[in-house]
């Protein structure tokens, strides 16, 4: 079983209205208390595992952005979005870091990102870059879940010269660490090397196959497993099929787009349906067959059943994406008036319209008595 991922606000100990700055603070000083460069050997696994969901938790609620859909949305709705690259793309550890005096390259090293100077830029080369494509289903292929191949075009790392782009050499700018470092005061602010852009090498002779890029265009055929009950808006997250890059394969997101269905609508697990009956079946009742996403099923409409009652039809909804259980059909009766009478109907309706008391109409017995006792008020 999956381990529950605990509260961000709890991980800092903060409330949820903490400021940046309170929130920046609490993690200055669980970062310093649980560094794996501060600490022994034998206590080194248990910090590296409390740093990571400190970092992971500072990275989320200093971002306005990615703090508003965690806040709405929580870990299950928030994981679905982004991923590990995602949470930690764009968050200024560099600031803190220094200041503390402890090495950012942890985060190389536990999370498989660049350093702390620019997360989510490779010292000698960087990650590939996420994909996105969409993926439209049909209501029912998204109500029964299916495998679809996909033909995405992608850039794979040039086997000629192994991603490298051709030959190199370090740079000479930042002799081969992709970062220029710079003391101001009491401070060491580390930047990206702007010639080798943190490769920590530059082309000497370009490679003819990919001519200097490293990488070369191809279209890859994947399978998507598509789980029953997707919704629409709903993304899928394929683990190392984007792009290649010297320090591994990005991630390829399938957003799936369901088309409309003619008589069904979602909620959730289960299916609305409106039925019409005329006023014949609601007034005496009838035995109807609805249709469902698999078959059509028997449904007994009780004698002086009112527009708009909805009955439910169990175990004959769609699956939840989540747990997997399946919700039911709801079927709302929808009491139509006829609008074009024959001569002999409109005489039967005329008959049976004189012989209708309030007994056979409570609802409007009950409407007259609440309007006799306002008028009587006035």
């Amino acid at each position: 079983m999956p381990t529950t991922k605990r509260d961000y606000y709890e991980i800092l100990g903060v409330p949820k209205s903490a400021s940046v700055d309170e929130i920046k603070k609490a993690y200055r000083q669980l970062a310093l208390k649980h560094h794996p460069d501060r600490v022994g050997a034998e206590h080194k696994k248990e910090a590296e595992e409390k740093f990571k969901e400190i970092s992971e938790a500072y990275a989320v609620l200093s971002d306005a952005q990615k703090r508003a859909v965690y806040d709405q949305q929580g870990h299950a709705g928030f994981d679905q979005r982004y991923s590990t690259e995602d949470i930690f793309r764009g968050a200024d550890f560099s600031s803190i870091f220094e200041d503390l005096g402890v090495g950012g390259a942890i985060f190389e090293n536990l999370f498989g990102l660049g350093g702390f100077g620019a997360v989510g830029q490779g010292r000698r080369g960087s990650r590939g870059a996420d994909l996105e494509v969409e993926l439209s289903l049909s209501f029912e292929e998204a109500a029964k879940g299916l495998t679809r191949t996909l033909a995405v075009p992608r850039r794979e790392l040039c086997h000629e010269c192994n991603g490298q782009g051709g030959t190199r050499a370090e740079c000479a700018s930042c002799q081969g660490s992709g970062q220029i470092r710079q003391s101001a005061g009491f401070m060491v602010i580390a930047r990206t090397c702007p010639r080798c852009g943190g490769q920590g090498s530059t082309l000497k002779k370009a490679c003819p196959a990919c001519r200097g890029e490293g990488r070369i265009a191809h279209e890859r055929k994947i399978q998507v497993t598509v789980p029953a009950g997707i919704e629409s808006g709903m993304r899928l997250r394929l683990t190392g099929e984007g792009e290649a890059g010297t320090r591994g394969r990005g991630d390829l997101y399938v957003h799936v787009a369901v088309r409309p269905h003619p008589l069904f609508h979602r909620e959730g697990p289960h299916l609305l349906l409106e039925y019409p009956v005329n006023i014949a079946q609601a007034a005496l009742g009838a035995d109807v067959e609805v249709p469902t996403l698999n078959g059509r099923v028997s449904m007994k409409v009780p004698a002086g059943t009112q527009s708009g009652t909805v009955f439910r039809v169990r175990g004959k909804g769609v699956p939840d994406v989540h747990d997997g259980r399946t919700g039911d059909l709801l079927v709302r009766v929808v009491v139509e008036t006829p609008t074009s009478l024959t001569r002999e109907q409109r005489g039967a309706m005329e008959a049976l319209g004189r012989t209708l008391g309030d007994e056979a109409q409570p609802m409007h017995r009950s409407f007259a008595a609440k309007l006799k006792e306002l008028w009587n008020k006035k």
